[in-house]
């Protein structure tokens, strides 16, 4: 079963569970019943902040209806060396972020490149924890306002900006705005590698 597949079954169970149709749900979320069917039956992939929104209608956390599936434990070279869009599968890295691997699970490369969705804060933050490892990190902005803090810098980065740092200068990033922004990050070496990296850390955690 796809990621998708496994995801949009996963909202059917609660739904059903709920004793709510398909027509209730796109009401509540302010989706079409057509695009809810396809995503049920994993033919539509869907944006995580219409996610989160059913997520809240069902009563469940986010988390929830993330699903692991076999293919994250497959450690033989697939056929398709592609990472498709559809098989993505997000991971909560803080209360407010989630992250898309952007490899597939047989590979052991030196380069970890991952996808981040920073959803708007639950209240006002203050700066977040800081943090610090070994090797070097490239930074870029595909939508939305974060803002990086970077040793005892700050900076304001908008879609289209980008930087490249060195990890072991303490940094971490946040989005202080009431809309989703999403970044693309590599890191080397691979932090999924070598355990010994931060740990537990929202910008570069396994």
């Amino acid at each position: 079963m796809s990621t998708s597949t496994a995801i949009g079954a996963k909202v059917k169970l609660l739904r059903v569970g709920k004793e709510m149709t398909i027509k209730q749900l796109g009401e509540a979320c302010g989706l079409s019943v057509g695009f809810l069917s396809q995503f049920e039956r994993g033919i539509s992939s869907i944006a995580i902040d219409s996610l989160e929104t059913i997520a809240n209608v069902l009563g469940v956390p986010l988390s929830d209806l993330f699903i692991e599936t076999e293919s994250e434990n497959r450690t033989e070279e697939p056929e398709d060396p592609i990472m498709h869009g559809m098989e993505l599968i997000p991971s909560q890295a803080s209360a407010q972020m989630y992250q898309y691997i952007l490899k597939q699970p047989h590979t052991d490369y030196g380069l970890l490149p991952r996808l981040y969705t920073l959803l708007p804060p639950a209240e006002e933050e203050e700066i977040p924890e800081m943090y610090s490892h070994k090797g070097e990190e490239f930074l870029f902005v595909l939508e939305g306002t974060v803002t990086l803090y970077l040793e005892d810098r700050k900076y304001v980065m908008y879609p289209g900006d980008s930087i490249h740092f060195n990890s072991s200068k303490k940094h971490n990033w946040t989005n202080k705005t009431s809309k989703i922004a999403r970044i693309l990050t590599v890191n080397s070496p691979n932090p999924l590698k070598k355990k010994e990296e931060c740990s537990d850390c929202g910008c570069s955690d396994a």
